[in-house]
């Protein structure tokens, strides 16, 4: 797998479509819904840009937190958390995490404290295709960090999939299925620093 595909981007069973009478969604609309979305829990499958499939436990707590635990044979683990995102590997850093800044990868956008994708010119496209709305935001002012194409259906609106692509265009997909809102998550499943210290025991 490569970790710093998933990083550069920073994150399926098949997406589940919403009624065909849907309706397209505002800019507003799905703002509001991602600053809803205090804590949540979701299976995932990740389609890495070689074509290779991983499938695992996602888990997000807002403002700025996110776990995601693989399935084997994958032994990885991906914690957001401190302003930073660290990937634990079995195969070559089980105790440190490799750390890279959240605020240089485009799942900033949705992890940010109070996601407004009106302000700053954003959102860089969007479209709907009669079931579901994706809009493409980046960061106006690093570019060079990349996009993240975000899927939603309504009604109630639900966030179904993201693709990162990063600065040098690999692509990154995330489908989510299964999403249960709400839960009381311990603030130690995305505390990088504690997971380094409970493995070095």
């Amino acid at each position: 797998m490569k970790r710093r595909v998933f990083l550069a981007t920073a994150i399926a069973a098949p997406f589940i479509a919403g009624p065909a009478t849907a309706a397209e969604l505002s800019l507003d609309e799905i703002s509001g819904y991602l600053n809803s979305l205090q804590t949540a829990e979701a299976g995932f499958t990740q389609v890495n840009d070689d074509g290779t499939l991983s499938t695992g436990t996602f888990y997000i707590k807002r403002p700025g937190r996110m776990r995601f635990e693989y399935n084997p044979p994958e032994e990885l683990l991906v914690m957001v958390g401190g302003g930073q995102i660290g990937i634990f590997d079995g195969k070559s850093n089980v105790t440190k995490a490799e750390r890279y800044p959240l605020k240089q990868t485009p799942l900033n956008v949705i992890l940010e404290r109070n996601v407004d994708l009106a302000r700053r010119n954003m959102v860089v496209g969007r479209t709907f295709d009669g079931t579901a709305t994706t809009v493409v935001a980046q960061d106006p002012e690093n570019p060079e960090y990349g996009n993240i194409a975000l899927k939603f259906t309504a009604d109630p609106v639900e966030l179904r999939q993201w693709v990162i692509t990063d600065g040098q265009g690999a692509k990154t997909t995330v489908i989510l299925n299964d999403m249960k809102r709400g839960g009381d998550f311990s603030s130690f499943l995305f505390n990088i620093s504690s997971e380094e210290d409970r493995r070095s025991r």
